[in-house]
């Protein structure tokens, strides 16, 4: 391999002399550079070569030469070159004086130190970042290029000497610098004299984060140690209306009794366990049920609301921590457990200095005998009376209709979601129907497992559904299964006229009739079974006893042989089922729209796996009004029932800067719900 010529040397075996005659024209720096390079130079070809000679454009200590040739030679160089020598090396950095000692002495050694001195010299060339190369080996070449006689050498200009550090030790003391323009056009791998040696890589600003290779997915970076979860979760309280007085009533034009409704899946601590997949990128710490019931409490105690509805209650923290820590509060609580072997439920808890309870109605959507209806969710609904404080005189506000539930998560059964939200919209009609055939004011919550805009959710908001050969998973949104084979799909009628309710979510008749009064019967009609057939047949196993059992009644002539006949049944009632839709009456909408328009970004309630999406939701009864041609969606305007302000909710990617949920200040992996409304206030 030819390696590149450099200044000085010329034909010249030794490249000596061509060095000597260039020194008296540069200066100290350039003659010290010069020199540091022809020495580094030499060394790299000792390691190259496994003889002392060494092919190329020059050698050195080429065999044969004797001991007094050699000394010889560096008396020569002595005398021509002492006058600046000692000057550069004396007056020079400490790292130039070691390099001009190791060439004088590697002239002075013998052909067998000079070839162990090679095999040192292999990784001497790692000290040259010590020189700082880039900074003092540029202005020699720039002097060079003025020097008169003197012809441009190839490979020389421009070039910048550079070099990349390896490990090596303190006893490596001399190093070997090549240009970077020859080291871009050969191979110099397989030389180990150089093999430490490489272009000095680009720079590339701190700043300047990786290219995450993979489109369309997010990238999760670590969090860092101190996260301001704070700044991060703040949440905006949006004002709808205007400023309340301090007695709760509103000090525009028409009075209103103001409430707050929060409505929050706190995650039950057997459901941390039985999916701890879920929860793998959160602390153990930050799961343990004691420090999520603190923060729990915490939240309560600051939104402070006046009707609470909780889902995903365990059942033992429920009755041991929750409900007295509620009551403590000012709360009166009722809960409902899921069916089953589950230890969870829903509880739906109000302040008794605001309310009073009219009724309260749990919901099963457990049916024995039934597919569709096999699953072990439950709902609440009560009916409450507001409290108008005595000082404001004798005015009335009308009740109240309160409902909270859990449906099933599965998102390939959209068919059972569909059969519990009827259920219980039926229970909500029956409990919120007033005397006249109108509703009182209704506030559904819950976790209702779809999403926004799904079927499931413009069936509650629109009031009808067609759902004739739909598939099930697009009931609720949640996933798409469109490319499975195989698809459930919904069919005519949806459930069986056996549940007793109608396409309209409306009762037939109640589900657990009451009799005004129980059935009378009279003397005659009882004595009329003395003598029936019945009567006179001995029943198996009887005990035959003497005058006791063994006596059998005489009939009276004239007496009826047959029983009396017993009152028909009611016949099993008879409805109309449409075909393929389903419709309810009671008027609802949402409390959010499901889009933050500053960030330009869906709202999310939970981010399960990493993905947002919203699941919860408080609906409210409202006034529909006329939508144009738009016949999909249904308008609405401030009824009995008025929206006064809601808790804003955040987006997929705030939530992933304070790395998911739950966190050590979200002790749930949903977002509560909280909404302000108030009711029109009636005077006698």
């Amino acid at each position: 391999m030819m390696y590149p010529a450099g200044p000085g040397s010329g034909d010249s075996p030794e490249g000596f002399p061509e060095q000597q005659r260039l020194q008296p024209q540069i200066g100290d720096c350039t003659a010290r550079t010069l020199d540091a390079f022809f020495t580094c130079r030499k060394n790299a070809l000792l390691a190259k070569s496994s003889s002392p000679q060494v092919e190329g454009g020059f050698a050195m200590a080429p065999r044969g030469l004797d001991q007094e040739e050699r000394e010889g030679l560096l008396h020569q160089w002595r005398e021509e070159g002492a006058s600046r020598l000692p000057t550069s090396v004396n007056e020079g950095p400490p790292l130039e004086k070691g390099l001009a000692s190791g060439s004088l002495a590697l002239l002075m050694a013998s052909p067998e130190e000079q070839r162990d001195a090679a095999s040192e010299d292999k990784w001497s060339n790692v000290q040259l970042s010590d020189l700082r190369a880039t900074e003092t080996l540029e202005e020699p070449f720039s002097d060079l290029a003025g020097i008169p006689g003197e012809e441009q050498l190839e490979g020389v200009d421009g070039t910048v000497w550079t070099a990349v550090p390896m490990q090596a030790g303190p006893q490596f003391a001399d190093c070997a610098v090549l240009p970077v323009g020859t080291l871009t056009t050969e191979r110099w791998e397989e030389d180990p004299a150089v093999v430490a040696w490489s272009i000095a890589p680009e720079s590339v600003p701190e700043e300047e984060a990786p290219v995450w290779p993979f489109e369309g997915l997010g990238q999760l970076q670590p969090p860092p140690v101190e996260i301001p979860y704070h700044e991060i979760l703040w949440r905006e309280w949006e004002d709808l209306s205007v400023q309340p007085d301090p007695q709760g009533l509103d000090s525009g034009e028409v009075p209103q009794f103001q409430f707050t409704v929060m409505s929050y899946n706190i995650l039950a601590q057997d459901l941390v366990q039985q999916s701890s997949e879920l929860y793998l990128h959160c602390h153990p710490d930050i799961l343990n049920w004691n420090y999520r019931f603190s923060n729990l409490v915490q939240e309560f105690q600051h939104w402070d609301p006046d009707i609470l509805c909780l889902q995903e209650v365990q059942e033992d923290h429920y009755w041991e921590q929750l409900e007295p820590t509620l009551r403590m509060m000012g709360f009166t609580c009722f809960y409902k457990r899921r069916t089953g072997c589950k230890t969870d439920g829903c509880a739906v808890c109000y302040k008794h200095s605001r309310f009073r309870l009219l009724c309260a109605s749990p919901v099963e959507y457990f049916r024995p005998g039934l597919e569709l209806l096999n699953r072990d969710n439950v709902g609440l609904v009560l009916l409450l009376q507001p409290l108008v404080p005595e000082s404001l005189g004798q005015i009335t506000v009308g009740p109240l209709c309160v409902a909270n539930t859990h449906v099933l998560y599965n998102p390939r059964r959209g068919d059972v979601k569909l059969a519990q939200v009827a259920i219980l919209l039926a229970e909500v009609d029956k409990v919120a129907r007033l005397a006249d055939g109108s509703y009182c004011p209704i506030i559904l919550c819950g976790d209702l497992n779809s999403v926004p805009d799904s079927p499931l959710y413009n069936f509650i908001r629109n009031g009808q559904l067609q759902y004739q050969g739909m598939p099930a998973w697009k009931v609720s949104g949640q996933e798409d299964f469109s490319h499975q084979l195989y698809q459930r799909k919904l069919l005519t009628p949806l459930w069986p006229s056996s549940l007793g309710i109608t396409d309209s979510c409306q009762y037939v008749t109640p589900c657990h009739p009451k009799r005004s009064e129980r059935r009378k019967y009279g003397r005659d009609f009882l004595l009329r079974f003395r003598f029936c057939d019945s009567a006179f047949q001995r029943p198996m196993g009887l005990v035959l006893i003497e005058g006791v059992t063994d006596a059998r009644p005489e009939r009276p002539a004239g007496w009826s042989q047959s029983l009396p006949e017993a009152d028909p049944p009611d016949p099993e009632p008879f409805f109309p089922r449409a075909s393929g839709t389903i419709q309810h009456s009671l008027n609802l909408t949402s409390v959010y729209s499901h889009f933050l328009p500053q960030q330009g970004r869906p709202e999310v309630t939970t981010m399960p796996l990493g993905l947002g999406a919203t699941v919860d939701y408080i609906f409210f009864s409202a006034e529909p009004c006329e939508n144009g041609h738009r016949a999909s969606r249904r308008l609405y305007r401030d009824g009995a029932l008025k929206l006064l302000g809601r808790l804003s909710l955040l987006s997929e990617d705030v939530l992933w800067a304070a790395n998911g949920l739950p966190n050590p200040f979200c002790s749930s992996d949903h977002l509560c719900l909280l909404a302000s409304f108030g009711m029109e206030v009636t005077a006698p």
